[in-house]
């Protein structure tokens, strides 16, 4: 097999014909300014190809239920491998799939506590243990010799009623005695019992005295009395204790039965293991007339009861009755996976257990120690996959990938670094280094700076965004890129070019005080947020940022200044709130769900632009208004596709397929729409125009000028107008979002909260963002960032860091101050890293 994967003539998107050798079974980077082609390299050329061909050499009858990708615009593609690719989008939203499910560490753990697991009675904590005849026989042997005993049949177990048919029953088969409350009495005696009262019937089998000779009719007599009360027997030692027996996972108190312990016992996916009440849910809601499908849907966007029968475990009371070592599988679940790792480490198991469990453990810890080395080893189990952001949701799938062990794939990854603190960049790379040492090719979408100098091979896209993009910049070891002044990329690396620090540090003009946060695992966390200032929260993932202020913060003041119906997590007070007037969320949640959200209708520059279509002569003289230009309506827009300029497929467990409108090529309208034109353009070819072509575009028409200088302001000149919403990335998301506040006019008094917006951004994007929120700030307005990246947090004016590290050993506050303070706290894995950089630009 050629050493080099060949690429000849490449015009995917913006690409600029380009030839490319990138060598095999090496870490290979990608890296250039935003929109200047690295996804459409990687994703839309050479991982399409290599799946592509993968699709088409299976059997036609494999084919029919998998998507087969379009061939890439490229005259060759040489040295292809069949292709993986691990994306920030794509993540399930259902809310049956959880880390665990997904890791397939679940999965395991099923089959850990069906082989090994020690049921009990939920009622009387009872440990129930099925034993056979034999076991029983030998056991009664080894009491005294002379030892009277009977062996008893229960029958009635606290139960009310006068019982007339149980005795009734018992003379017709032959029975001559019966323990009623404890005392023996003839079956020929008249027994009149109170139907008002609680009764426990036992029909006595035998009487016997210990000899060795007796195991015989010991046997006998045990197999009757356990026939007869359907698998329980009790043995009464005269004078002394009683002992029951089953010969199933009954509770000898007659509380409680499991059945033969299986794997999907333990899942909540199934009926045999759900919960009934919620099935298998974990929260219940106002029972609608829906369908079970329609309903899970909207599970993800409601707020439900915790489901009061299984405590929002999701499993049914049989499953949640099996321990191992005083754990349920659900207490397991709900341990973060660094912690699952310390359980397994400590367990202490003997015999035939330690046995069957080695290779189940053997499995799941090798998946744990995946996860931890990715840096996700603070979530837990039973997380939701649809709360997970695109970061953590890649780098589990990445573990995954690895814990398969394949060899000869190319792997194909979009910024799996997002959401990571460099304290945790190096055990990434190092699974990239694993993943290449096992004989894959990896190939790395990256801007992070210690992924791009670990890289074998590294390739620079640029020299700019759109249009101006699509070019080969510079290639090879990473010093040659960082020696060619020529590269953007280069010239950040080697120092060449920086992000300068602040000229000087703002003062705030008050403070927000956040006071006894506990929620998730914030330990009781007091702590200052100055406004008018710009403000980043940092620490390690899992540290508590997110649950500090896009889960306290924000929703309290949301809920005080907007009366929005959100519930922040426990807190005792917030104080200074009167000093600002609103709050504003910048997240990367998709600013639309299907194809008809875009930049163009999020940030309002379409209202403008259907309305100067609408004034047009053409227009008046057919009497079309703005509405005629909307895709979301009738009357314009395509009614094949209803506008979308596409046909959604449903493809039941897997993601909905959408493919081009036939009717309307994909332009959304329909014929007599497109025949209105300005400049020579419809409202369609307006909808395909990059923001940078549409500035020059709409030149003299000032209300579209502002949104669009306000796209170009955060780097994102290059997004087409039109671009549909499930196409943007999660930063791209976040930009169009931060694009739509600048265009509008600020109070002065506003909080933005920001959640890591340098996601997708390369340096001199950074720089540019930097700009724009130094802006925000010089209006009197607060910003407020959640971010690992060291660049944006040494030009703020004040940092916040959270820690010392993930999960339960996160959650206090472990400095606060000007970025130069925190570089000087000897715990603060933040300031180890700052004082590097800071030091590096002084």
């Amino acid at each position: 097999m050629s050493d080099t994967i060949a690429i000849r003539g490449a015009r995917q998107h913006n690409l600029k014909n380009i030839d490319l050798d990138i060598p095999r079974n090496c870490l290979v980077v990608i890296t250039g300014p935003s929109g200047s082609g690295k996804s459409s390299l990687a994703f839309d050329t050479i991982y399409a190809e290599g799946q592509r061909r993968y699709v088409e050499s299976l059997s036609a009858y494999a084919r029919q239920f998998l998507d087969l990708m379009d061939k890439p615009d490229a005259d060759s593609i040489e040295g292809l491998s069949p292709a993986v690719a691990i994306q920030q989008r794509g993540i399930p939203r259902t809310p049956r799939s959880t880390v665990g499910t997904i890791t397939e560490v679940y999965d395991y753990l099923r089959l850990l506590f069906a082989r090994i697991g020690t049921p009990h009675c939920p009622i009387c904590n009872q440990l129930i243990v099925r034993q056979a005849v034999a076991q029983i026989v030998d056991r009664v042997l080894a009491l005294p010799e002379g030892q009277r005993l009977q062996i008893l049949a229960p029958l009635i177990r606290n139960a009310k009623g006068t019982h007339l048919s149980v005795f009734k029953q018992l003379r017709q088969e032959g029975y001559l005695r019966v323990r009623v409350n404890g005392e023996v009495v003839s079956l020929d005696s008249n027994i009149n019992l109170n139907k008002n009262t609680a009764h426990n019937i036992e029909a006595v089998i035998d009487r016997l005295v210990v000899r060795g000779n007796m195991a015989a009719r010991l046997a006998d007599s045990l197999e009757t009395a356990l026939d007869l009360a359907n698998g329980t027997a009790t043995l009464d030692i005269i004078d002394d204790e009683e002992w029951t027996f089953s010969t199933r996972f009954a509770c000898t108190e007659g509380h409680f039965e499991i059945e033969e312990l299986e794997p999907r016992l333990f899942t909540f996916n199934s009926p045999h293991g759900a919960c009934p009440t919620c099935s298998g849910m974990g929260t219940v809601f106002d029972k609608a007339d829906t369908s079970d499908e329609a309903r899970e849907k909207i599970e993800l966007f409601m707020r439900g009861q915790t489901c009061p029968d299984c405590k929002g475990t999701r499993l049914r009371p049989e499953a949640l009755a099996v321990t191992i070592s005083n754990c349920t599988i659900a207490d397991i679940a709900s341990m973060s996976i660094a912690k699952i790792g310390q359980f397994f480490q400590t367990l202490n198991l003997k015999n035939n257990a330690a046995e069957i469990a080695a290779p189940l453990i053997r499995e799941i810890e090798n998946r744990l120690a995946f996860l931890t080395d990715v840096g996700v080893g603070y979530l837990a189990l039973n997380r939701m996959t649809a709360t997970l952001s695109g970061g953590e949701f890649q780098r589990i799938r990445l573990a995954t990938q690895i814990g398969t062990r394949l060899v000869g794939v190319l792997y194909v990854l979009d910024e799996p670094s997002i959401g990571l603190h460099p304290r945790d960049n190096r055990k990434l790379i190092n699974t990239f280094c694993n993943l290449r040492d096992l004989g894959n090719t990896v190939i790395v979408v990256e801007h992070d700076r210690e992924a791009i100098e670990m890289a074998d091979h590294l390739i620079d896209l640029g020299p700019g965004a759109g249009e101006r993009g699509g070019k080969i910049i510079s290639q090879g070891p990473p010093e040659t890129v960082i020696a060619d002044k020529s590269s953007l990329t280069g010239n950040y690396l080697s120092g060449r070019k920086t992000i300068p620090p602040p000229p000087d540090i703002r003062q705030p003009r008050g403070h927000l005080s956040i006071k006894g946060a506990s929620g998730h695992n914030l330990q009781n966390v007091n702590v200052d947020i100055p406004l008018g200032v710009f403000v980043c929260v940092t620490g390690v993932s899992g540290s508590g940022k997110s649950s500090l202020i896009n889960h306290t913060l924000y929703p309290a003041l949301a809920r005080q200044l907007h009366r929005a119906n959100t519930e922040p997590l426990p807190h005792k007070t917030i104080e200074g709130v009167a000093q600002i007037d609103k709050v504003i969320r910048i997240d990367q949640s998709p600013i639309g769900r299907t194809p008809r959200s875009n930049a163009a209708t999020y940030t309002g520059l379409f209202t403008a632009v259907r309305e100067l279509y609408a004034q047009l002569p053409e227009s008046r003289v057919r009497g079309y208004g703005p509405g005629r230009f909307s895709f979301n309506i009738k009357g314009g827009r395509c009614e094949a596709c209803q506008g979308d300029g596409v046909r959604r497929i449903e493809m039941h467990f897997l993601p909905d397929v959408f493919v081009t409108c036939d009717v309307c090529g994909g332009s959304r309208y329909n014929r007599e729409t497109l025949e209105i034109r300005y400049k020579g353009s419809s409202i369609a070819d307006v909808l395909n125009l990059t923001a940078n072509r549409a500035s020059t575009f709409f030149r003299n028409i000032p209300a579209a000028q502002r949104q669009l200088k306000s796209l170009a302001d955060v780097g994102l000149g290059y997004l087409r107008l039109g671009q549909p919403a499930t196409s943007l990335s999660g930063g791209e998301a976040q930009r169009v979002k931060l694009a739509t506040e600048l265009a509008r006019t600020a109070t002065g008094k506003t909080l933005y909260l920001l959640d890591e917006p340098t996601t997708g951004l390369h340096f001199d994007d950074i720089r540019v963002l930097i700009e724009v929120l130094d802006r925000l700030v010089d209006r009197g307005n607060t910003i407020l960032v959640i971010e690992h990246n060291l660049d944006v947090i040494k030009r703020a004016d004040w940092v916040i860091d959270l820690g010392p590290d993930a999960g339960e050993n996160g959650g206090n506050i472990v400095a606060t101050g000007a970025p130069e303070t925190i570089a000087e706290v000897p715990s603060s894995h933040t300031g180890r890293f700052l004082k590097e950089i800071l030091t590096a630009t002084t």
